[in-house]
C-alpha cells in the first residue's frame, strides 16, 4: 500500500515513517503543503495521513482540494486539535478518519488497516478477488490456486486496479504509478503491458472503458 505521509513534526514523521515501513507499506514523507500537492500529482497514493498544523498552511485545505476534485484516495488526519468541532469540521470536509494527538503508533496502525479494509477490503497483506489471490509482502500472485509469474510492471497494474475494485482508473493514472518513465513515455506501452496481464490473469478480469481507463468489477458485469 502506498502511502503519503504530510507531517512536520521529524521525530513524530519520522516514527510513523519506520512503523508503517516495518508493516510492509511504500511510505513517502513531506512536511509541507506545497510538496504533498506536488506528489500528488506526480504520483498515486493508496492513502493519506495529514497533520493540519503545517509550516506552509492548513491541511484542510488540502482535504478540501481534493475532495472538490472528487478525488476519492483515503485520508486519516492526525492532528492536535481535540476539539469536537475540530473533529467534526474534519470528518465533514471529508476526511475519513481523526486521530487526535498524542497517539500510540499500535492505534495508528490499526486505524490504517481498518481504513484500507473499508476502502479496498485490503487486510494489510492479502487481497481476493474473483480467483485472484495478491500477497503484498511477497508479490506473489496466483489464479485460481495456480502461480501466476508477473513482471514487476504488470504486478503494480494488477494491484492498483484490485485496490481500486468496482472504480475506474484512468490510463494516466496507471501509467503513472506503475510504469517507470521510459516505458510510461511510449504511446502504446499501457496496452502492451495490459495485453499480457490478462492473458496471465484471464481475459474476463480487466474491462477496459473507453476512452477512460480499465476497471475489474467485484462481480462479473452480467452476472
Amino acid at each position: 500500500m502506498k502511502i503519503l505521509l504530510i507531517e512536520d513534526d521529524m521525530d513524530l514523521g519520522n516514527g510513523i515513517r519506520i512503523a508503517l515501513t516495518d508493516q510492509g507499506m511504500d511510505v513517502t514523507w513531506v512536511r509541507q503543503l506545497a510538496d504533498a500537492q506536488r506528489q500528488l500529482e506526480q504520483r498515486g497514493f493508496d492513502l493519506l495521513l495529514l497533520d493540519l498544523g503545517l509550516p506552509d498552511g492548513n491541511g484542510m485545505d488540502l482535504v478540501a482540494s481534493l475532495r472538490r476534485g472528487r478525488e476519492g484516495v483515503p485520508i486519516l488526519i492526525l492532528s492536535a486539535r481535540d476539539a469536537l468541532s475540530d473533529r467534526l469540521l474534519g470528518l465533514d470536509s471529508g476526511a475519513d478518519d481523526y486521530l487526535v494527538k498524542p497517539f500510540e503508533l499500535a492505534e495508528l496502525l490499526s486505524r490504517v488497516r481498518a481504513l484500507a479494509r473499508r476502502s479496498y477490503g485490503f487486510d494489510g497483506e492479502t487481497m481476493e478477488l474473483r480467483g485472484i489471490v495478491l500477497h503484498v509482502p511477497t508479490r506473489r500472485v496466483t489464479v485460481n490456486g495456480r502461480p501466476a509469474d508477473l513482471t514487476g510492471s504488470e504486478y503494480e497494474l494488477l494491484r492498483i486496479l484490485m485496490m481500486r475494485a468496482d472504480r475506474v482508473v484512468t490510463r494516466r493514472s496507471l501509467e503513472e504509478q506503475a510504469l517507470p518513465g521510459s516505458q510510461a513515455n511510449a504511446s502504446n506501452s499501457l496496452d502492451v503491458h495490459m495485453a499480457n496481464l490478462r492473458r496471465k490473469v484471464g481475459e474476463g478480469l480487466i474491462r477496459t472503458v473507453r476512452g477512460v481507463g480499465y476497471v475489474i468489477d467485484q462481480r462479473e458485469v452480467g452476472r
